[in-house]
């Protein structure tokens, strides 16, 4: 299974929960079954996700009052697999302990989330957004164009293909340009823009600089500096790339970061404050795998690991030596 794509294995983790749901499987298919599982990685996650919406589908009433079933009316010969393909990513969704929630779109609509909250936003097309912590962004579809405005935050975005209508994500004066792939952007007051390519290929560009756009394919990161037309591309190790997306689990990679640099970024995802009274402990690099949501946890499990102190009050917890 090496060298197998994200989209590659949700396909075959769709056929096995598409024959799961037809009836057992046989003593051979049972062995296949299992040496599929044990293949990669990535193979039980998706076939979790894929069962998940096996299950959901069943109870739409449960989706909440938004639900609107004609978005999801299939064609009269529409095969379950492609179903469970589809609905994936909003199954994902449904499993992320972060408060994780999901919205139908037709053709338009303004979308945000609140610290501690992902969204996932299917549009009509098939294309499916994922929505980190407070984030929000605005969705425009026209005959021509299926354009997306990242107003702020973070956000995954798995396009469906359409070489006559490209999918365009504008992040402030930077744009993303696509026909069908998985990427996401990043979008901070004061950062540069950050483009990191999980599948396929994307055009990175400024439309006012009137440059030529930078083509990026999978696994590289594009970085757009403020207020002026550099753009610049990097290569992103495979564990780096699942690093960089372990908030669509509701966790958070740290490998080499500062203190200081974990707190911020804890501070995306709650209100209660990570605050480092040693300025030597601030500067000490981490490592590991975290819950978002969880700053107290977090801070206590550094504090036993660096020989420091964590302290918990009102809306915060400090560190010290």
């Amino acid at each position: 299974m090496p060298g197998k794509t994200a989209h590659q294995i949700d396909a075959e983790a769709a056929d096995w929960a598409a024959r799961l749901d037809r009836g057992p499987l046989s003593a051979e298919q049972e062995v296949r079954f299992q040496d599929w599982l044990g293949a990669d990685a990535r193979c039980m996650g998706a076939f979790g996700r894929m069962r998940a919406l096996a299950l959901t589908t069943e109870r739409a009433r449960a989706l909440g009052p938004d639900f609107d079933p004609s978005v999801f009316e299939p064609a009269p010969a529409f095969p379950r697999r492609r179903v469970l393909q589809i609905g994936g990513a909003i199954a994902a969704s449904a499993l992320v302990g972060i408060g994780g929630t999901w919205q139908i779109l037709r053709l338009r609509g303004r979308f945000s989330t609140g610290k501690g909250e992902t969204k996932v936003v299917a549009l009509k097309d098939g294309s499916v957004v994922t929505l980190n912590t407070d984030s929000e962004m605005q969705v425009r579809y026209t005959d021509e164009l299926r354009s997306v405005e990242l107003i702020r935050g973070e956000a995954l975005f798995d396009v469906a293909k359409n070489k006559a209508r490209p999918f365009m994500v504008t992040a402030g004066d930077t744009n993303v340009r696509v026909v069908g792939t998985s990427f996401t952007v990043r979008r901070f007051d004061a950062a540069p823009v950050q483009v990191l390519v999980r599948e396929g290929i994307v055009e990175v560009f400024k439309p006012a600089a009137r440059t030529r756009p930078l083509r990026i394919s999978a696994n590289t990161m594009a970085v757009a500096q403020l207020d002026n037309a550099s753009i610049a591309a990097y290569p992103v190790p495979e564990v780096q790339l699942h690093r960089a997306l372990a908030w669509q689990k509701g966790q958070i990679a740290f490998e080499g970061e500062t203190l200081a640099q974990a707190a911020a970024e804890f501070s995306r995802y709650s209100d209660t404050r990570i605050v480092i009274e040693d300025p030597s402990l601030a500067k000490e690099e981490i490592a590991g795998l975290f819950k978002a949501t969880d700053p107290v946890g977090f801070a206590q499990t550094i504090a036993i690991s660096l020989n420091a102190h964590a302290r918990i009050g009102e809306g915060e917890v400090r560190l010290t030596r």
